[in-house]
């Protein structure tokens, strides 16, 4: 009988890191089961899930600091490495692995060089990521000086205290992530009806449903019965609210072609309103059971989609955004504020006549390697 055994749990080589604004174990692909039902089990059990506090695991009761990356030598001769997203949610203690997460990749990049899947540069790496979940690619770039990663540096983001070394991506081939296509319905604006609920707003609620980086539901937040300024605590604590917004959600993942979506974390729902601080667009991106303290870099570039994009939601309460292409239209600013503060998305985004098609998206981000060592779950989950 083999120590393992005799202690009744199996040690698995991780580094837990923060993402962006988002935090959780980073795995090599070869140290988890191959198997996706015994993976997702084992996942569940280094989180602690399905308990909502996941007081037994490494999760952090929130779904952004319940989340997993698997990085691994890439199988795509365009790439580099291969990135798997799990989203472990607290709530209902699934594992979703159809979404991405845009704040997770900023730590695939220093996990796979200093893991040896990616040659270090004299000052800067870059390498392209394969995202397994959406079969879509990013390019990244590292900082290396002296040819080892550093998360030392002076960028900052909203959402995270202090500063660190910036970690660029630029996400491409992300229309249609998910859903059959950028716009799954063929519309850019429609009608979700939904029963009288409480008193937030009427029975019949205008949304833009679109896939871009990550699919989304849009709504006006005066629509929700909502000012669109709400604390990420204030909308979670009005239930009548949340349960309206799921009506809506699981109404409009049908239509995406997405199917039955009560116990996925896709289509996710981003409420609009104006901004106010001299950004683009004001955004409450939901996970879907809480709202982000933040927002998702994934959600943000499908936000920022939307507000080019005429006939949608987004658009009719965008400020136009600082076109840098002299004109052509093919690299946009576009920022979008949050409950922290706000991200800027470098959009490149064609237009013709009423039509826009979006090449690719940028956003700069951090990451911190928190530690690394091993996590147990135990041999009834995973034997030994």
């Amino acid at each position: 009988m083999t120590a393992q055994q005799r202690e009744g749990q199996r040690s698995i080589p991780c580094v837990l890191m923060r993402g962006g604004t988002s935090r959780g174990p980073y795995f090599l692909a070869d140290d988890l089961p191959g198997d996706p039902a015994l993976r997702d089990a084992v996942l569940l059990a280094v989180m602690g899930s399905p308990q909502g506090r996941q007081i037994d695991g490494l999760g952090g009761g929130t779904t952004v600091s319940s989340k997993v990356a698997v990085v691994g030598p890439s199988s795509h001769p365009g790439a580099d490495v291969d990135y798997l997203f799990a989203q472990i949610d607290p709530v209902w203690g699934t594992v979703d692995t159809k979404p991405t997460c845009g704040n997770m990749l900023a730590g695939v990049g220093p996990f796979a060089i200093e893991h040896g899947l990616v040659s270090a540069g004299d000052s800067r790496t870059s390498l392209v990521v394969r995202n397994v979940n959406t079969d879509s690619f990013v390019d990244a770039v590292c900082q290396t000086p002296g040819g080892t990663v550093t998360y030392d540096g002076d960028c900052a983001i909203d959402g995270v205290d202090g500063t660190a070394a910036p970690i660029e991506l630029r996400f491409r081939g992300i229309e249609g992530s998910v859903a059959c296509s950028m716009l799954p319905t063929g519309r850019t604006c429609e009608v979700v009806t939904v029963a009288g609920h409480g008193t937030h707003g009427p029975t019949d609620i205008e949304v833009t449903l679109i896939d871009v980086a990550m699919p989304m539901v849009l709504a006006r937040a005066s629509d929700l019965g909502c000012t669109g300024r709400e604390t990420p605590d204030e909308l979670e604590s009005d239930d009548a609210f949340m349960a309206l917004m799921e009506l809506i959600r699981r109404v409009a993942g049908a239509r995406m072609g997405l199917g039955d979506v009560s116990e996925s974390v896709v289509p996710k729902f981003g409420m609009l309103t104006e901004p106010q601080n001299g950004g683009t667009i004001a955004s409450r991106y939901f996970t879907p059971t809480q709202c982000h303290r933040a927002h998702a870099v994934s959600g943000a570039i499908c936000v920022a989609a939307a507000s080019v994009m005429p006939g949608t939601v987004a658009a009719s309460l965008a400020n136009l955004p600082i076109d840098r292409s002299g004109g052509s239209g093919a690299l946009t600013d576009v920022v979008i504020e949050h409950s922290s503060g706000s991200l800027a998305v470098l959009l490149e985004a064609q237009r013709r006549d009423d039509s826009v098609r979006i090449a690719a998206g940028g956003v700069a981000r951090t990451a911190r390697k928190i530690m690394a060592g091993m996590v147990y779950v135990p041999t009834d989950v995973w034997p030994a």
